[in-house]
């Protein structure tokens, strides 16, 4: 019964042919766990084409997403440094290099200038890859020189949201960018210039104690999730079981922290539509 246990006689592959020629090609959903095709992903804006539900888009895609051709990416040279030499698991100096080697970016925060419809607009877009989108001296900086330049061009600013929170690596250096921030914002509001704020999944921490939930639009893509200490910290801390869908972008709309859910498909439209309203004169 050898030729039916196939105890012996086995035909066996090389090892290097064992591999699964379509490995890398499929990804997971994350909303209701079907297995995507890559190619689908990336032309449908790496949203589910089953479900729906919106996967994390990266800094540079979003930009591109929203922005005509010809935009230019700016303020890119500042690079993120080591003050408190800090080190948990691993020194902080090794998690910034291995999450500039990974993104190709310097730090969490990407600024590009350029055209949306026919409005000019400065347009900030957080990397949540970069060591969760956390909000640092550099991205801090960055943020501000976007506004510096909305200012000086009188255009209107939109910032992307993605983030953890402040990166509490670098103390409380990382959370006098909130006030920094939300100080710059407050001078777009005194010149009459637009700030929409879109928030995606996750928006937590100090980027939303700040400048997330400080635009004279704020919008979310559906199901992001959005809020300052995340569920399973309030529920600990509170001791009781949250509502369904806590702290998700739909919830939020419902309780008046948003003023719109807007899918990743119709977010350029969206825009381009606001700053109609917004900015009349340049339409």
């Amino acid at each position: 019964m050898s030729w039916f246990k196939r105890e012996q006689n086995e035909i066996e592959a090389k090892s290097e042919e064992k591999s699964v020629r379509t490995e890398g090609l499929w990804q997971k959903c994350d909303g209701c766990g079907q297995s995507i095709f890559k190619e689908h992903l990336v032309s449908n804006q790496q949203v589910c084409t089953k479900c729906g539900y919106h996967l994390r888009l990266d800094a540079r895609s979003r930009v591109a997403s929203l922005l005509e051709p010809g935009y230019e990416l700016v303020d890119l040279e500042l690079i993120s440094t080591d003050p408190l030499e800090f080190v948990d698991i691993k020194p902080y100096r090794e998690r910034l290099e291995k999450a500039r080697s990974e993104t190709g970016l310097n730090d969490a925060v990407i600024n590009a200038v350029g055209l949306l419809g026919p409005h000019a607009v400065v347009l900030s877009a957080m990397e949540f890859a970069f060591i969760g989108g956390s909000m640092g001296c550099v991205v801090g900086e960055t943020i501000a020189r976007a506004i510096d330049r909305a200012l000086a061009g009188k255009t209107p600013l939109i910032i992307v949201a993605a983030s953890g929170g402040a990166r509490m690596m670098e103390g409380v250096a990382s959370l006098m960018q909130l006030a920094k921030v939300s100080a710059g914002l407050a001078q777009m509001d005194d010149a009459g210039l637009p700030y929409i704020s879109v928030l995606t999944n996750p928006t937590t921490g100090g980027v939303t104690a700040s400048f997330g939930m400080l635009g004279d639009l704020n919008i979310a893509e559906p199901g992001a999730l959005i809020g300052f200490a995340g569920p399973r910290v309030i529920e600990q801390t509170i001791r009781q079981k949250l509502p369904e869908g806590f702290q998700r972008s739909e919830f939020l709309l419902d309780h008046g922290m948003l003023d719109a859910i807007v899918a990743r498909r119709d977010m350029k439209a969206y825009l381009i539509r606001a700053l109609d309203f917004m900015m009349p004169a340049r339409a």
